[in-house]
């Protein structure tokens, strides 16, 4: 009996090949983009013909002469790798040489490119087998110009299965915005059907470039920070958006990019969901970019053919650093407390102000000086500290306050002790008694609809509503809710008086807390009036001790 096994012909590969690397205008724009990149572009011009099925990708890269051009779309072709151990060390965007030969075999290709240096440019045709089709002399600037023309032509299935129009350029914007996202140097004009789409203008860093493509996001609501790892070539940055000022509604902005190009990681994605953890209001999620610069060997790209998903090398290594960086972004210090101001609140605040134009403030004085940040002033309407800094005023909610520095205490010193007396509850359903074990407390039935309740969190000894604490932790949850709701019970209420020293260490151990712009809930424990604010609003332009009559 012959053998039904038999290798594949050649043209058969090529067509797999090809399905795996172009399966869409999005892919299309992403291969050539980052041979733009490659090729040290600064500006990259995309214009997009999608009835046409047509796309056109031009640069101020370096160019090919004519040698690389002939080369440039046969099969498995590239600049960047020579070798297998350069699988390795791959610092480049492309690599595999499919991409320009897989666009033959998919569409007609045309190549023109001019050498920096060079005195002529040549423009390529290519045929279905990436041979040469026509070439001539062309006039050029330096860099190149691809066109990618009647895509998928010979595979009607594979046009048929594409989305409409409208879903794959939305796919292609969304491309150039991540890459964008990692390459916040380049400029970046799209056009569809001849007429300008959008333009990304390059941004001294990424976390001054996502304003434009998140416009309702303005620059104070984000926080960047770049950390060098010592002793390595790597490095992380990392934006923001404090979780005070900005969130989602749906978890779609958490991005991950590494060494320019971004991926998708599972593990650092939980990550940066769990740095984030009652910080934000329920239902909702962070903003947050993150790009990582490492050393090539510690990254395989071969586990995807899109090259969206790696394998890294040492993951918990990462995780912990990029937990530290967002704990790090979001604390308060004396270096960015100047910039911790709600724009938009305080500017209806001071229109509120202004419309009412009276004022009633008593204001109290401490000369006790402290290493903190804040000093307390003041309590308003027994809610509100009033706290003086360098650079203004802040309100403080007392009670929310208290709530973050409390649940940080139960997370890091969660504790269940015994109590001499039960507390005895009454009527418990079998799920409310299930509640309880499950965070550890010990309960046994104590009579008929009577349970008896004989150990507790620490933190609720010293409350004369025990039962009533309880019985809201009862109600479900996973152990850091009931975190929360024994936090919340056990914080100083609103409306009680706090005197100087109270308040004071209330601020420095709120201060002292890693997230300490929101409480677990997720809602903003304070309104941040700054010194120009104030200035502006009272018509202040002269400077203190130098105006007339002093």
């Amino acid at each position: 009996m012959a053998s039904t096994i038999q290798a594949l012909p050649t043209e058969v590969v090529y067509l797999i090949t090809a399905g795996e690397v172009i399966d869409s205008f999005a892919s299309v724009v992403r291969e050539l983009v980052e041979n733009s990149l490659d090729a040290g572009a600064t500006r990259i011009v995309i214009s997009l013909w999608p009835q046409n099925w047509r796309v056109r990708v031009a640069d101020n890269g370096w160019g090919m002469n004519l040698d690389d051009l002939q080369q440039a779309a046969t099969a498995h072709s590239t600049s960047k790798i020579y070798s297998p151990d350069d699988l390795w060390k791959i610092t480049s965007l492309g690599f595999r040489g499919e991409a320009l030969h897989s666009l033959t075999t998919l569409a007609d290709l045309e190549i023109l490119s001019r050498p920096m240096g060079g005195y002529e440019g040549w423009q390529i045709v290519y045929n279905d087998s990436g041979e040469i089709l026509e070439k001539k002399v062309a006039a050029i600037a330096p860099g190149t110009v691809v066109t990618v023309d009647n895509l998928f032509a010979n595979y009607s299935a594979r046009r048929q299965g594409l989305p409409n129009a409208t879903q794959q350029m939305k796919a292609v914007q969304g491309i150039i915005q991540q890459i964008a996202l990692c390459h916040p140097h380049v400029t970046f004009q799209v056009s569809q059907n001849d007429k300008q789409w959008f333009t990304i203008c390059p941004a001294a860093s990424v976390g001054k470039l996502i304003p434009q493509i998140l416009p309702q996001i303005k620059p104070g609501d984000l926080k960047e920070v770049d950390l060098e790892i010592p002793k390595t070539e790597s490095k992380i940055t990392l934006v923001i958006g404090l979780p005070d000022r900005c969130h989602r509604h749906r978890p779609d902005w958490v991005k991950i990019a590494i060494n320019g190009r971004m991926i998708k990681c599972p593990e650092l994605e939980q990550t940066i969901f769990s740095a984030f953890h009652k910080t934000l209001p329920r239902d909702r999620y962070p903003v947050c970019f993150l790009h990582l610069t490492v050393s090539p060997d510690q990254i395989n790209w071969n586990r995807n053919p899109s090259k969206t998903e790696i394998y890294l090398n040492e993951i918990e290594y990462w995780q912990e650093k990029v937990t530290s960086a967002i704990n790090q972004s979001i604390r308060i210090s004396e270096a960015n407390i100047k910039e911790s101001v709600h724009t938009s609140r305080v500017s209806n605040l001071l229109k509120v102000a202004e419309s009412k134009g009276s004022y009633n403030f008593n204001s109290q004085s401490e000369n006790k000086t402290t290493q903190n940040y804040l000093k307390a002033v003041a309590q308003v309407s027994n809610m509100y500290i009033v706290a003086e800094h360098s650079g203004g005023m802040w309100l403080v909610e007392q009670h929310i306050a208290h709530e973050r520095v409390l649940y940080e205490k139960l997370c890091d010193n969660w504790e269940i002790v015994p109590v001499e007396s039960p507390i005895i509850l009454y009527q418990l359903s079998s799920a409310q008694v299930e509640q309880l074990e499950r965070i550890n407390l010990d309960i046994e039935p104590f009579g008929e609809k009577l349970w008896a309740v004989r150990s507790i969190p620490t933190m609720l000894k010293i409350r004369e509503d025990i039962a009533e604490a309880l019985l809201e932790l009862s109600w479900g949850g996973d152990l850091q809710t009931a975190q929360v709701a024994v936090a919340c019970r056990s914080a100083v209420r609103n409306g009680t008086p706090m005197n100087l020293p109270e308040m004071q260490q209330l601020l420095n151990d709120w201060q002292n807390t890693r997230n300490p712009r929101t409480c677990p809930h997720g809602r903003p424990i304070y309104l941040s009036l700054e010194e120009s604010a104030l200035s502006k609003f009272f018509r202040r332009h002269w400077v203190v001790g130098k105006s007339h009559g002093i």
